[in-house]
């Protein structure tokens, strides 16, 4: 076998810091299989990763990427379900940027059409799904406001909020609105331009946050009663201010979630219900991968320079082989 290699980052820094390098070779533990890799993803997390602002957690690849896609090459002892041979895209708590990583079996998805499309479905899935149905509770019938509604999250939580049957609205620079509403926005917001908590005051039965700290007064401001914020994302800063009593006024509720530190148990029963629920509206269409382009594995930096400027719209992916 070729000696494997992955993007690793040198010391905290810019793009120039990430480099591709020989590795070890990752062996697989009981119940674990070895991915042959054919495309990563990139997500915000990466950009913090490399800054050393996101450790991954213990027991996980140093190197960046927390998706991707490919072919199944070994099986550690105890697997079951799983063949050498499957097409797969998994959730990973890192270590997507190399050649082959290992992946725990609860965490593999089918392929569900284009092999390299698919490295950019698997966090974004798990993201959306976990966040607007087990906290959120969102329902047919209800209003979500998506902030960042050009990015992988974004455009996967337009297209998945609006089959669930919510009226959705998202935030996005303007550039990006013909493209947001053609995915199923019913309206969008030019937050350059435009207060989203003027235009959405008490309207927002549910909000996906990505921002934080600096959206906060104004995300309780367009919350609905009975209204849920569920922050995912620390973009505009850590610490807020919270007016209890506005929330309180409003029966609403905070929560603040984060995907990569879950231990496996719970990332698998997270899987699971994204494949039951998620993965049949993608192979019938009702969502669509939104790339905005693949860049080689080996220009990573590259790759998170077009991330870092935020012009992008959809996922952009790291690809081997072509």
């Amino acid at each position: 076998m070729d000696p494997m290699h992955a993007i690793i980052i040198r010391e905290p820094g810019g793009p120039e810091v990430l480099t591709w390098t020989e590795v070890t070779d990752p062996e697989p533990r009981p119940g674990e299989v070895i991915v042959d890799v054919a495309a990563s993803a990139v997500n915000r997390a990466d950009l913090l990763q490399r800054l050393g602002a996101y450790d991954p957690p213990p027991g996980i690849p140093p190197y960046p990427g927390l998706e991707c896609s490919g072919t199944i090459s070994a099986l550690g002892d105890g697997v079951t379900g799983w063949q050498v041979g499957d097409r797969v895209c998994a959730l990973l708590g890192g270590g997507g940027y190399a050649e082959r990583v290992a992946v725990p079996v609860g965490q593999l998805l089918p392929v569900p059409g284009d092999l390299i499309e698919a490295a950019g479905f698997p966090e974004v899935a798990c993201t959306v799904w976990s966040n607007l149905i087990q906290v959120a509770h969102l329902r047919a019938g209800e209003t979500v406001l998506i902030h960042g509604g050009g990015s992988g999250i974004g455009t996967f939580a337009i297209q998945f909020a609006k089959a669930l049957g919510a009226r959705v609205v998202t935030t996005a620079r303007r550039a990006k609105h013909a493209r947001l509403l053609e995915l199923g926005a019913d309206q969008v917001i030019d937050y350059t331009e435009e207060d989203f908590a003027k235009a959405m005051t008490g309207k927002a039965d549910v909000i996906l946050d990505i921002q934080g700290a600096s959206y906060l007064e104004r995300n309780i401001e367009a919350l609905a009663t009975n209204g849920r914020l569920v922050v995912i994302g620390l973009q505009g800063g850590r610490s807020g201010e919270l007016n209890l009593g506005a929330l309180m006024a409003k029966r609403g509720s905070v929560s603040v979630t984060a995907l990569r530190a879950r231990p496996p148990e719970e990332k698998a029963q997270i899987v699971s219900g994204v494949r039951e629920e998620v993965w049949p509206l993608i192979e019938s269409g009702a969502i669509r991968p939104i790339i905005d382009r693949r860049i080689p594995m080996a220009e990573a930096a590259r790759a998170h320079e077009v991330v870092a400027e935020n012009a992008h719209t959809g996922k952009v992916l790291l690809v081997l082989g072509q």
